[in-house]
């Protein structure tokens, strides 16, 4: 009888103390007083404080003796935004910096918390299009709350930052790169499913479908281990049913169905295996075009990912049967597509190797189109901006893909895409 198989070497990422579950917003206030006195909160323009959580979060952060300062971020953090919040607030500095909301919110409160201490701009540590020094340290304490299941932003070293460079001419494209390091990481991440409530259907379709992919990415990753693996089977096993209960439990106005509420404890949970999966196994072709989609035309992160995953799976499948026929990832992709399809058991019969790859696909076309994610030709993007959406791909995400891909094949993804 065989023993198990080999355990190989791997690391695990830093990852923040973890507060999970339905209400445990209102540990929040106890849990900032526990770093001092001065709080900085970063939230969205307004979706979370024209809700009914704002007002007991206040009352509770005063009762706490908390001095509150409030930092109201509109789309995706800039060098500016970030910049300018981290100036304002240096003679006299939080203690510690709480980001409510979506990604954006939640990056923009990561980032300025790492430069409060420094002395350091933003571009003096973006990845590819910053002055390349390195992160000094220290940063302020930071608590991420999630008031969306997509990003994972919760539990990752990176802040994602847009904009353009100072001098930049008005033809230069923008950027959209990282700050990464391990001090960004969250002090504690508060995950509450009921700050979920009231997500609209367009949300939840793109920063679920962005949580998909980061799971679908980071267990067929070349980065992937045991550890890696077992945090993103369970989000694939919650997502597949969950995001598509959920989406159309807000189209039809269900906010306070039981099984709604369910479905969104189990899409915050997805949305946090995708965020600790990728920040130790990476990525894949997905992020590695959906960053320079999103800098040159806009398109939210989440819908990229939405419209990519199906053609990047097929382009990665058909690679990967043509020139490394007994590779890992083969098996990865059919077990992830046992997972999303409510079969996790490889050996009772239901469904081969082949059948389960292709339910995986099934189930990607299936949630792209239930979750109605528009193709890239809605965003205007057309064959003419191949060469260069190819040649910006090349990033630190496609460097884990699988399975290498040639240009060609990167084209034809954007062309199955659009």
């Amino acid at each position: 009888m065989s023993g198990p198989a080999p355990l190989g070497p791997f690391g695990v990422a830093r990852l923040p103390r973890i507060v999970f579950g339905a209400g445990r917003i209102s540990e929040l206030p106890a849990l900032a007083a526990g770093y001092g006195t001065h709080v900085l909160l970063v939230t969205g323009s307004h979706s979370f404080r024209d809700g009914p959580a704002w007002a007991p979060l206040v009352a509770g952060l005063e009762a706490a003796g908390l001095a509150l300062d409030h930092l109201a971020v509109a789309g995706e953090p800039s060098p500016g935004l970030v910049d300018g919040a981290v100036a304002g607030r240096r003679r006299d500095p939080p203690d510690v910096v709480v980001g409510i909301g979506g990604g954006a919110a939640l990056d923009a409160a990561k980032a300025i918390a790492g430069l409060l201490r420094t002395g350091t701009s933003v571009l003096d540590h973006l990845e590819g299009v910053g002055r390349g020094l390195p992160y000094p340290g220290p940063a302020t304490p930071f608590i991420a709350v999630p008031t969306t299941a997509g990003t994972g932003s919760e539990a990752t070293r990176n802040a994602v930052i847009s904009g353009r460079l100072p001098g930049a001419a008005a033809d230069d494209p923008p950027f959209k790169k990282s700050f990464r390091d391990d001090r960004l990481v969250a002090s504690v991440a508060l995950l509450d499913p009921d700050l979920l409530a009231g997500c609209p259907p367009a949300v939840i379709a793109g920063d679920g479908m962005d949580a998909l992919t980061q799971l679908l990415e980071s267990f067929t990753s070349t980065g992937a281990s045991r550890f890696t693996d077992a945090v993103a089977r369970s989000g694939l096993a919650a997502i597949g049913g969950a995001l598509p209960a959920w989406h159309a439990a807000a189209l039809d106005d269900r906010a306070e169905a039981p099984e709604t509420a369910a479905a969104r404890g189990a899409m915050a949970w997805a949305a946090l295996c995708s965020g600790i999966a990728l920040a130790s196994a990476g990525l894949g072709a997905v992020h590695g075009l959906v960053a320079p989609l999103g800098a040159r035309f806009g398109i939210h992160h989440g819908t990229g990912c939405g419209a990519l995953v199906a053609a990047v799976t097929r382009t990665n499948l058909a690679a990967l049967a043509e020139r490394a026929p007994g590779s890992q990832a083969l098996e990865r992709y059919a077990e992830a597509g046992r997972l999303l399809a409510g079969d996790p058991a490889p050996t009772d019969g239901t469904l081969t190797d082949e059948a389960a790859r292709h339910a995986l696909l099934a189930a990607l076309d299936r949630l792209t189109a239930e979750l109605r994610i528009p193709g890239l030709a809605a965003y205007g993007v057309t064959a003419d901006a191949f060469p260069v959406l190819v040649a910006e791909s090349r990033g630190s995400s496609m460097r884990t893909n699988p399975v290498v891909l040639t240009d060609d094949e990167i084209g034809a993804i954007l062309a199955a895409s659009r």
